[in-house]
Parts: C-alpha cells; sequence; structure tokens
C-alpha cells in the first residue's frame, strides 16, 4: 500500500501526489497504512469473533465497536486515521454508514451481502492454466472464500489473476444465462459481481492471456 495523504481541494488519497498535482499533508505512512489495513479487513472479513466484533448477518459491525478493538491494537490510531484508510480505498473494499462499517466483498466468514442484483451480460473469471481445465468440468466454488469473485471487466480480471500467476487463463461466464436459470449475482462494485457458485455450463469460453 500507498502512504495516505490529505489534500484540501479533494481530500484523501493514496501516493505522493493528488489528482490536482499536489503534494498534500501526511496523514499515515505506507507503513502504518498497510498495517492498518490488514487488520480492519481481517477483523470486518475473517476473525470478528476473535476480536468479539458484534457481526450481523449482512456483514454490519459498530463503527464505534471497530474502533474499540482497533485502538486496542494500534494505540496510534484514531477515527480520523481509519476514515481516511477508508475513503482514500479505490477498489471500494468498504462500505460506511453513519454508524455502521462492513467489507463489500472478500470474505471467509458466513454473511449474506444484500448488494443489488448484477446486470453485466458477460463476467470473467481469472485463474491459472493448470486449474483452467478443472473448473470447467467442476465450475467455479468459493475457494477459502464466502462468495465466487467475479471482474465485470476483462482487464480487471486480467489484473487479479496476475497476482496469482504469470499466464493466466481468463474464463468467460454467461451471467445473463445464469440469472435467468436462478443463479444470484450481485453487484459488491464496479469492478466485482459475487455468486456463490458458477456452473460449468455458464462458462463460455478461454481467453489465453500471454
Amino acid at each position: 500500500m500507498e502512504e495516505i495523504r490529505f489534500c484540501p481541494e479533494h481530500g484523501y488519497y493514496r501516493g505522493e501526489r493528488c489528482e490536482c498535482g499536489m503534494a498534500g499533508e501526511v496523514i499515515m505512512s505506507e507503513e502504518r497504512t498497510t498495517r492498518l489495513g490488514k487488520f480492519i479487513s481481517g477483523a470486518l472479513r475473517h476473525f470478528p469473533d476473535k476480536l468479539k466484533l458484534d457481526i450481523d448477518e449482512r456483514g454490519w459491525v459498530s463503527f464505534e465497536e471497530l474502533m474499540r478493538v482497533v485502538r486496542r491494537k494500534y494505540s496510534w490510531a484514531s477515527k480520523w486515521h481509519v476514515l481516511a484508510l477508508l475513503k482514500s480505498d479505490v477498489k471500494g473494499r468498504y462500505e460506511l454508514t453513519d454508524d455502521k462499517i462492513r467489507a463489500r466483498y472478500g470474505h471467509s466468514i458466513k454473511v449474506d451481502l444484500d448488494f443489488p442484483e448484477c446486470n453485466h451480460e458477460v463476467l470473467y473469471y481469472g485463474t491459472s492454466e493448470e486449474e483452467a481445465d478443472r473448473l470447467l468440468e467442476v465450475g467455479i466454488k468459493p475457494v477459502r472464500q464466502r462468495y465466487v469473485h467475479l471482474s465485470t471487466t476483462l482487464e480487471k480480471s486480467i489484473e487479479v489473476a496476475k497476482l496469482r500467476t504469470e499466464r493466466p487463463i481468463i474464463l468467460e461466464i454467461d451471467a445473463k444465462k445464469a440469472r435467468e436459470d436462478g443463479i444470484t449475482i450481485i453487484q459488491a462494485t464496479e469492478d466485482i459481481c459475487l455468486s456463490e457458485e458458477i456452473s460449468p455450463e455458464y462458462i463460455k469460453k478461454v481467453v489465453k492471456i500471454g
């Protein structure tokens, strides 16, 4: 992760300069941004029970309760550090209301997210060449996560897949047909849709990259 800075005109951002070119005030160093980000991700996605966080079936926890466990872990962290982390996150990992917060995707715990239905006709899933043949036979199921994460564009699926393999295979999903057959697919962010499982009959073709 990059350090977080504040621009008086555009707010929190990550990196050395804002989109307007200003080198704003440093709010958190790269090291603190990484440490705090990993802790909040774990608290909301993976181990709320370990921290005694009261998380509801939709993944929401009290923001004040989250701040309590954050301060217990990092005495330097204030509400403004957490808000800077959330508001500078271009990937839209979190959703914040007046008094509650949740992760939008990436859960390993049991949650039932209530996002709107995904309306994309085609979605994409990046995997390795070794894994692609098996998925074409058995379909795509969650591995260590609550939901299958699908990309809304080919470019995003390549970006995600290249974090795991140098020569990704991109599976193209017939999301329109899957929905018509009763498969629930929800839109978590602009780039990510979620489903509990994608059967092999909805995998239209394979796109080789590299």
